[in-house]
């Protein structure tokens, strides 16, 4: 009811009662001394009534507003309570609307039941937010701890007091063991970058900030000591390349010097996980990783022995003989027998082999050649290639130490494929020349 009423009502019984008094003060009463007596108690309990109404009105108006701001507090306090263990993109808007309800309490009825509770309040909403972090979940904790350290910057400060300085410690720790957690793991949300980027751009002087470089130097080492006695070097080559992007990504100049040792440790990876494939026979993969290593890094010693085991795998992915142990990676001294190869066909010819030394050389097309018919023994007659005029046949001139190859030719057809390849095993004895003519029939 409003008050104004009241009031108005409370002036019109006084103005009642004072000309109730004017015309009883002016009448000629006929009642006896006893009964007249009693009109003044009379009056004033007439006056109490009423006045005593008011006052239990007021009383239960008030109580009714306290009971209305205890509402809005229980109604804030469930919006917490169902936000606990959500996902914080989930909780937020449910801890939003309890804040504002909170704040409101807090400052514009301090003085309430609900609002001297307040406090309480907030410090049971910053242990139900921070419940990630208790229970050790440091990823997902990062964002809720964010949240309650930049209240400070929306939230009424005379209310928090220290309560958002309080997150500080929670949150650093918490990127620090989410950074760290997520080093080799290359597909981490949040990232190992993102997380230490963050703990030593926001808390460089805390004590996680300081275990960072030798965290990750940790890392590091323990991929690069199992590299060469590792069952598969090949996972901890790529746990080192992870490693070698988190490092990249760092802006922190502490951490230069374990940059320099992962991106080593990569580069050793990748020669041991290639060597690793050709021993277990994976010579796809391992043609594909000592490639990719002899591009990357041309100025290594090794690159020309991961040139060798290339070409040693691309043979033996047809001939399972020719991978039967790696290349040296050391040319043999001593003598050099000649071998010339000539191509008497149509279409170029990669000719590969593998021995006591590998490589490749690659003989142009003959022009002038066509395909004999065959099979290769027509009506008992021996096919006869190469026997033009040499000038006619494209040459190569391989200088091979003595020893058994296993060689490879792959004849070019349309475009970038090949028509044709064909394996074959040659031993090469000291004292000796050879001659090698390639040469395509039609028949089969």
């Amino acid at each position: 009811m409003p008050a104004g009423l009241l009031i108005g009502y409370g002036a019109f019984l006084l103005l009642a009662a004072a000309d109730g008094a004017r015309r009883g003060l002016r009448a000629t009463l006929r009642l006896g001394a006893s009964f007249r007596r009693l009109a003044l108690p009379l009056a004033v309990v007439l006056l109490a009534v009423p006045a005593g109404g008011s006052l239990a009105y007021g009383a239960a108006r008030d109580e009714a507003r306290e009971q209305a701001l205890l509402d809005r507090l229980s109604a804030a306090d469930a919006e917490v309570k169902s936000a606990d263990g959500l996902p914080f993109d989930k909780a937020e808007p449910l801890l939003t609307k309890a804040l504002d309800a909170y704040e409101d309490l807090g400052t514009k009825h301090a003085g309430s039941r609900a609002g001297k509770l307040v406090p309480a309040r907030l410090d049971a909403y910053y242990e139900t937010v921070s419940g990630p972090y208790e229970k050790k979940t440091y990823c997902e904790a990062i964002t809720p701890l964010k949240h309650l350290r930049g209240l400070a910057d929306s939230f009424d400060k005379g209310l928090l007091g220290s309560r958002p300085a309080k997150a500080d410690e929670p949150l650093a720790h918490s990127l620090y063991e989410c950074g760290t957690a997520a080093l080799a793991v290359d597909t981490a949300k949040p990232t190992a970058a993102e997380s230490l980027n963050e703990l030593l751009g926001t808390f460089p002087k805390s004590s996680h900030a300081t275990r960072v470089e030798p965290a990750v130097r940790e890392a590091v080492k323990k991929r690069t000591d199992v590299l060469d006695s590792a069952t598969d070097p090949c996972v901890a080559t790529a746990e080192l390349r992870t490693l070698r992007t988190t490092l990249r990504d760092m802006t922190d100049a502490s951490l230069d010097g374990v940059t320099r040792e992962a991106v080593a440790g990569v580069q050793r990876g990748d020669f041991a996980c290639g060597t690793d494939q050709f021993k277990d026979k994976k010579y796809e993969e391992a043609i594909k990783t000592m490639t990719e290593y002899a591009t990357a890094y041309p100025d290594s010693p090794q690159a020309a022995h991961a040139r060798s085991i290339a070409i040693a795998a691309e043979i033996a992915d047809e001939e399972p003989a020719a991978g039967r142990r790696l290349p040296p990676s050391e040319v043999p001294g001593g003598s050099r027998m000649i071998l010339v190869v000539s191509n008497d066909g149509p279409g170029a010819v990669d000719l590969l082999y593998t021995g006591p030394m590998t490589g490749k050389v690659t003989l142009k097309t003959c022009t002038t050649c066509t395909k004999y018919p065959g099979p290769i023994f027509s009506q008992g007659k021996k096919i006869k290639a190469c026997q033009g005029p040499a000038s006619k046949y494209p040459k190569a001139t391989l200088l091979l130490p003595a020893g058994d190859y296993h060689f490879l030719q792959k004849r070019a057809g349309t475009g970038s494929s090949y028509s044709d390849t064909k394996t074959s095993k040659v031993k090469i004895e000291p004292g000796y020349s050879y001659t090698n003519c390639l040469y395509v029939t039609s028949g089969y």
